[in-house]
């Protein structure tokens, strides 16, 4: 009685739940088996959608109420799947369902589930033909299945990350930038960003204004190295026709576009130096001319520069003017390199890999194994590094997650002084403590540094991701001091 008796009570619950994409009704085992499995992933928040050979949804898991609206499964049963996902993701002749009709699963996608108006949930699917067998248990009908998660309940790693201006804050270096780029929104005095290239300079320069009295006017960027020395001037201040040769119309220079907002001068260290005397001179008047035209204009501009040069270094070898220099490093910001903020790598790398997927209607996760070689990485090119190797990542992995073998080699693979150098970047409290173990290996490797670079430390500090003290302390202790280059 008992058996009988519970039998009876799961074909009565099927038959509730289970919906039907035709009059025909499923066997009793077919019902019973779908009421199971849509009871064991509806206790694991995952809701599914069986469909038939021609795309139409045959069974829908009652989740799909809670997901998008109550009596959205009853309603979408017998309707093709194109009206819960949308025809651009599995319409005819899109990849997904190519893919289904060849036989192939597919997983990590991402869709906006539709139903009714203004009922929509973004969730990640995975989606595979139905292996039938030998079995009867299954009906013959059901020809593919789709598994449906929310896309919030994917695991994350920027839950304790700030984002501001589109900037990711999570170290407590990045941290006090932004509190000094809050301490500035009614200030409009010049700032200079320093920081090694790729680290985020035009990021911070961006909020910077955005968080600014000029906040409702332009944000102009240019170059300083990428516009040849001779056509920079014409860049900056605009020229007139005929002021030059191929000079045939008149040009608008960069200061003008900028009026009444920010300019940001990038790489402001490899300006030449005979247009850094004509931008101190629009810096300290307040004016500047047209290349040919002899009418002053009013320079209505903030200036935000920005530099991957060492400043020092640069006034030294006279390759940036004095001058020039105090008139833009008013306010002094410097944007540690992304070895000294490891903080920021699992909420970057997560951020830039939503980017990369949003693109393509993916959804990949970053497994912990492969994160921990992300965070073990210096990172030479910073945050455009971390970008491209995202990218890397989604073209080259199989599955939904990131594992170690889809990251590019030199991740895989770094020597193992760079791996100590990210070591010793936690330890920068502590100068005193010198993680890098003396050894006949590590001397051989900074010597072969050093001749790289023709034993110029600076240099050879840069190329390491170490500063120059920590450099000269390990070729003192070393006995690397006395050498010099062969």
């Amino acid at each position: 009685m008992h058996s009988s008796g519970g039998v009876f009570v799961e074909k009565r619950i099927a038959a509730q739940q289970c919906y039907l994409a035709s009059d025909e009704p499923l066997s009793e085992d077919t019902q019973i088996a779908l009421h199971g499995v849509t009871r064991v992933l509806a206790s694991v928040g995952r809701a599914f959608v069986c469909l038939d050979s021609s795309f139409h949804i045959a069974h829908a898991s009652y989740l799909l109420d809670e997901l998008i609206g109550s009596g959205a499964a009853r309603t979408l049963a017998g309707r093709s799947i194109e009206e819960l996902l949308g025809s651009n993701l599995i319409g005819s002749g899109t990849p997904l369902r190519q893919a289904l009709l060849e036989g192939q699963r597919r997983e990590g996608w991402r869709a906006m589930l539709q139903f009714g108006e203004g009922n929509h949930r973004l969730v990640s699917i995975t989606a595979a033909p139905i292996l039938h067998g030998d079995t009867t248990v299954c009906d013959p009908r059901m020809a593919y299945v789709i598994l449906l998660r929310p896309a919030e309940a994917e695991s994350s790693y920027s839950s304790s990350a700030m984002f501001v201006s589109n900037a990711i804050i999570c170290s407590p270096a990045m941290q006090r930038i932004f509190r000094m780029v809050e301490a500035l929104q009614h200030s409009e005095a010049p700032v200079l960003i320093t920081g090694e290239s790729g680290v985020g300079k035009e990021v911070v320069a961006r909020a910077i204004h955005e968080n600014s009295p000029r906040s409702s006017g332009p944000f102009v960027a240019v170059n300083c190295s990428a516009v040849p020395a001779d056509l920079l001037e014409s860049e900056l201040f605009g020229h007139i026709c005929g002021a030059f040769t191929g000079a045939v119309r008149d040009r608008v220079g960069r200061f003008e576009l900028a009026f009444g907002g920010t300019l940001f001068l990038d790489e402001i260290g490899d300006m030449p130096p005979v247009q850094q005397v004509k931008l101190l001179r629009v810096l300290q008047g307040g004016q500047y001319e047209r290349v040919g035209e002899s009418v002053a204009r009013t320079a209505n501009v903030r200036i935000v520069a920005a530099t991957n040069v060492d400043v020092r270094l640069a006034l030294q070898q006279g390759r940036l003017r004095e001058d020039l220099y105090y008139r833009l490093c008013v306010v002094p910001i410097e944007v540690p390199p992304l070895r000294q903020r490891r903080e920021d790598i699992p909420p970057l790398a997560e951020y830039l890999l939503n980017r990369v997927t949003s693109q393509h209607g993916l959804v990949r996760r970053i497994s912990p194994q492969a994160m921990r070689l992300l965070l073990d990485y210096t990172w030479p090119g910073n945050v455009r590094e971390l970008s491209n190797v995202m990218e890397y990542a989604v073209a080259v992995a199989r599955m939904e997650t990131i594992l170690p073998e889809d990251l590019p080699e030199e991740i895989r693979f770094s020597p193992p002084i760079s791996r100590q150098i990210a070591i010793e970047r936690e330890a920068r409290s502590s100068p005193d403590v010198l993680p890098l173990a003396s050894s006949s290996t590590e001397s051989e490797q900074l010597v072969a540094a050093l001749d790289a670079h023709r034993w110029n430390r600076s240099e050879t500090a840069h190329a390491l991701g170490l500063s120059r003290s920590t450099l000269w302390r390990r070729m003192r202790e070393l006995r690397l001091c006395d050498m010099k280059k062969s």
